[in-house]
């Protein structure tokens, strides 16, 4: 039995056409995964678009016959990641997992299994390309009328997976003032300072050649070669040789690594310099002015993005601002964004905002009917390795995002507020709230709106899995009280 998808990232034809399998009982060894890259050669097929896939038709695949198992959330993030690899059995690797997972219920708790760790490897080394990708891509300015400025910026990498479609938007985020074109040998993107777009695959030869800037480039790095610090083994684990013919940087290092010993000597037998001491006040750069009336919520973004009153704001991606209609009668405010709102700049948008939306959904109540968001602007947090970790935010730190609250419910003007969790609580009541013992009553803001408290759905994920469903439920009630306030019988939520 053939299944073809209809690209080589094509991860929603696999998920249709697996459950589509699964359900009728096909077991794995009987199917046979294939793309259009593996049947036509016209295009670079990771820029497929990706239309639904299509099943050979002389397969003749039954109907469903049984309800679909449920699979951790777990592995349709694992899916996500290894359709990104180039192997061509990865497809086939993941239907007879999802297979063995429907069958063998204890497969999701052995951390051996062969099937498993083959598809947990595929996944790191597509973490480790997309990585390298950022870290290795080098633009080269080239003249381009149509470019704004006349200047587009080029750059070519060779990626060992279809990765480019995943990782462009990273690179959207990272440029998105500049006009650039990023060539590969399987996909191309693109972004014009507005629309981010893909093409198949280009060649070598497309690719610029130096430019002026990359001289002051060359200067750059060897002005910041220390030779004392030179550790060739760690500097190939971090940076391989398969990716030196893409590094103007690469033609450097023989000959600075040559030298190395005879610089360090020379650096050991110079005599101590004496540092010039001179404590000199710097200039406070001016505040930009920030309006009294928030007319739009462009104009609160564009303020909110300068904010520099804690220091919580130098370190995040973005500042994150509420989202929803003017007038909506009720709003929700959280207590700050999370690593996911961090990056894609939008509120509630992470498993907190995941859980928040079943509630909804429980009631009825549509994300686009209601305002919801934060009352920290900047996602606070500390590392621990490559994670970004929550940091609830401090007393000083809230107070000083206030003022951006008062704008916003002064835009908004809702008729009811509902503050999830102690932070939110705090900031909306002008005082410390014990909130499990107050949640579910109406209180008075200082500006005279009715103000429901209740938890933060993040604390509902911190809590033992068998509490869970029952906290859920009193969360749901005390949303539903907020809601019968807020929205008597026979009105919508927005006004």
């Amino acid at each position: 039995m053939r299944v073809q998808l209809d690209g080589e990232v094509d991860i929603a034809g696999f998920r249709a056409q697996a459950r589509q399998l699964l359900a009728a009982g096909v077991r794995p060894e009987l199917v046979q995964w294939t793309t259009s890259a593996q049947t036509s050669d016209l295009f670079a097929q990771d820029c497929a678009s990706q239309a639904p896939a299509v099943i050979d038709a002389h397969c003749g695949l039954p109907q469903a016959v049984a309800p679909l198992p449920r699979v951790p959330a777990a592995f349709i993030e694992l899916c996500e990641s290894v359709v990104l690899h180039s192997d061509p059995q990865r497809f086939a690797l993941m239907y007879q997992l999802l297979w063995r997972l429907a069958h063998e219920p204890g497969l999701r708790h052995d951390p051996l299994d062969e099937d498993m760790l083959r598809a947990q490897q595929m996944a790191k080394a597509v973490r480790h390309d997309i990585h390298k990708m950022r870290a290795f891509v080098r633009f080269r300015e080239v003249p381009d009328d149509a470019a704004p400025g006349g200047v587009r910026h080029v750059a070519w990498f060779e990626p060992m997976h279809h990765i480019v479609q995943a990782n462009a938007p990273w690179f959207m985020r990272r440029f998105t003032q500049m006009n650039w074109v990023l060539l590969t040998p399987r996909c191309c993107a693109a972004w014009d300072g507005s629309k981010l777009t893909f093409r198949p695959g280009a060649s070598r030869e497309e690719a610029p050649a130096a430019d002026a800037g990359e001289q002051h480039w060359l200067t750059y790095y060897r002005s910041i070669f220390n030779p004392a610090r030179l550790k060739l083994a760690m500097m190939q684990k971090e940076m391989p040789r398969k990716y030196w013919h893409n590094l103007p940087e690469a033609s450097l290092i023989s000959s600075l690594a040559a030298q190395a010993m005879a610089r360090a000597g020379g650096m050991i037998d110079e005599a101590p310099t004496q540092p010039v001491r001179k404590v000199s006040r710097l200039a406070r750069p001016a505040r930009p002015a920030i309006p009294l009336i928030i007319e739009s919520p462009d104009e609160l973004k564009q303020a909110t993005q300068n904010c520099r009153d804690c220091p919580i704001g130098a370190t995040a991606t973005q500042a994150v601002n509420g989202d929803g209609p003017q007038r909506a009668k009720l709003m929700f405010v959280g207590e700050q964004p999370g690593d996911q709102e961090d990056l894609a700049g939008r509120a509630f948008v992470g498993p907190a905002g995941h859980l928040f939306q079943r509630a909804l959904e429980r009631l009825g109540i549509r994300r686009d009917e209601i305002f919801v968001t934060n009352a920290v602007r900047h996602f606070k947090f500390e590392l621990r390795g490559k994670r970004r970790i929550h940091k609830t935010p401090t007393q000083a730190e809230a107070a000083a995002c206030l003022h951006w609250l008062e704008r916003e419910i002064q835009w908004v003007q809702p008729h009811a507020l509902v503050a999830l969790g102690a932070t939110a609580s705090r900031s909306l009541l002008g005082r410390s709230v014990a909130v499990m013992s107050e949640r579910g009553r109406w209180h008075t803001s200082p500006g005279g709106l009715p103000v429901m408290v209740t938890v933060h759905p993040s604390a509902l994920l911190r809590m033992d899995p068998h509490l869970q469903p029952a906290a859920f439920e009193q969360f749901v009630a005390d949303l539903a009280l907020a809601t019968a306030l807020a929205s008597p019988p026979g009105l919508h939520l927005v006004g």
